[in-house]
Formats: structure tokens, C-alpha cells, sequence
């Protein structure tokens, strides 16, 4: 069993975690016989994401006796007293899951002392996956990621979405997205996971959630920091419990964060 690890060894246990659900989830995307129950604050959750975080916590527990926080289960405080945390999401996006639409993906991502360090992000259904080390880069499928250099907002793709009332009304933040929104050249709302890896990529510039739990971002903000990229919550904390989230390519960030104000 593993107590501390380097990043890189990190990062080769979060791919074969991420395997491990790949696994799972394409068994039972589309299935007929989806098992899909309600959470106490009405968002749904599928057997499947049950079945990843169950196997990703096993296999863990077996090879790091890390502490883990999953979206389901909670915190399990682990064996050892490491400064280490796994923070998982065993399906992003299980309202697309469950209705048979391929944009979702498991997020794993590494927390050492305070600093996420690893993020791995899985969307099989799509046939895609995003990896970043802390000091290692950023990659989809192999390739090295870099964000854009888009320096005006008048140039900017943007993303943004939002599944409900509240999310748009969220502290005001709907009529302030619309309005950036007409300040920038482009405007998509792809949600969830992929607007923000977009913006590692360099298709997007900037991409902004009103709301997230830390589950949603633990696994993205390495990638994106690794791509070059900046990011805050929308009122620009820079904390992991800022309870939103915007990703730019950085040179934007400011100019963005000004707009949501």
C-alpha cells in the first residue's frame, strides 16, 4: 500500500482508475434497464455512478489508504495520515447519462497538502480523455494542451450554461452572462465538464459556472492550469470551495471577471 507518491505516480493510478469506470459506465450507458434513483436535493443518480465510485474507493483503499471525498459516498478518511485527498465525480453530467446524451465523463482528481496536483477526466462515450500532472502539461488523448492567445473580449469564444431557474438567478449572475455575452465574438453553452476543457484545449477562451461542487472542478483545475490557463470563481476566489467556476486562457481573466462583478 502507498502512502506518499510522486505526481507522476499519481497520475498512472488516476488513468487506471479512470479505465476502471470507462468500463462500467459504457456497459450501462443507453442500457433499457438503467437503474435511476432521486438524491435528497432532487438531482438524479444513476446505478452506474454508484458502480464506479464503489470500485474507484476499493481500488484505492487497496493501493493508497488515501483519504477520498466522492460525490456519493462522502468522505472516507483512509488508513494512513497523508496529506493526500482523491476527490472524485463518478459521472459529470448524469442528467446527459441517464437520457442517453454521450457528453459526460468521470473526474479524478489529487489534492496534496492543500494543492490539487492530478486530473484525470474520462468521456468515453465522446472517445475522449484529459490528463494533466502538476509540472507534467496538460494532454488530450497524447496530444499537449495550450490555450488560446485571444487577447480582447470582442475575439472570445465564450461558453457558458446553466439546468435550472436557480442556476441563472443565482446571486444575479444570469443577465450579467447574457450581457458579457454580447460583448464577445462567439457564444456556445456546451455545460458540465467540456466547456472548460475546451478551454484547455484553445477552442474556447473562456468558460464560466455559476454553481459547482468541488467534485465538478477537483479534476479540471490541474488541466487547466497545466494548458496555461487561468482560473477563479465568479467573483475571482481563487479557493477550491468558491462554489463557481470561470476558466479562461488568462490573458481574458480580468477583463471577465470585471464583466461578472
Amino acid at each position: 500500500m502507498l502512502g506518499a507518491m510522486d505526481t507522476a505516480e499519481a497520475l498512472e493510478l488516476a488513468l487506471e482508475l479512470a479505465d476502471r469506470a470507462d468500463r462500467i459506465t459504457m456497459d450501462r450507458f443507453r442500457a433499457h434497464d438503467l437503474k435511476v434513483a432521486t438524491k435528497p436535493d432532487l438531482t438524479p443518480v444513476s446505478e452506474a455512478d454508484e458502480a464506479v465510485e464503489r470500485a474507484i474507493r476499493e481500488r484505492l483503499a487497496a493501493a493508497t489508504g488515501h483519504v477520498v471525498l466522492g460525490e456519493e459516498f462522502g468522505t472516507d478518511a483512509g488508513t494512513d495520515d497523508s496529506e493526500y485527498r482523491w476527490i472524485i465525480d463518478p459521472i459529470d453530467g448524469t442528467k446527459n447519462y441517464v437520457r442517453g446524451v454521450p457528453i459526460w465523463a468521470t473526474l479524478i482528481g489529487l489534492e496534496r497538502s492543500g494543492e490539487l496536483i492530478v486530473g484525470v477526466a474520462s468521456a468515453p462515450a465522446l472517445g475522449m480523455r484529459w490528463w494533466a500532472g502538476r509540472g507534467l502539461g496538460a494532454f488530450r488523448d497524447g496530444e499537449r494542451l495550450t490555450v488560446s492567445s485571444v487577447s480582447d473580449l470582442s475575439d472570445a469564444h465564450l461558453s457558458f450554461a446553466w439546468d435550472t431557474s436557480e442556476r441563472f438567478h443565482a446571486d444575479g449572475i444570469g443577465p450579467k452572462l447574457v450581457d458579457l455575452s454580447h460583448r464577445c465574438w462567439r457564444t456556445r453553452g456546451v455545460g458540465d465538464f467540456w466547456q472548460h476543457l475546451l478551454v484547455a484545449e484553445g477552442a474556447f477562451d473562456v468558460a464560466i459556472d455559476p454553481i459547482v461542487s468541488l467534485w465538478d472542478i477537483a479534476a479540471l483545475v490541474p488541466i487547466v492550469a497545466e494548458a496555461g490557463g487561468r482560473w477563479t470563481g465568479v467573483d475571482g476566489n481563487t479557493g477550491i470551495d468558491a462554489g463557481s467556476f470561470v476558466c479562461t486562457n488568462g490573458l481574458l481573466h480580468d477583463a471577465v471577471i470585471a464583466a461578472l462583478a
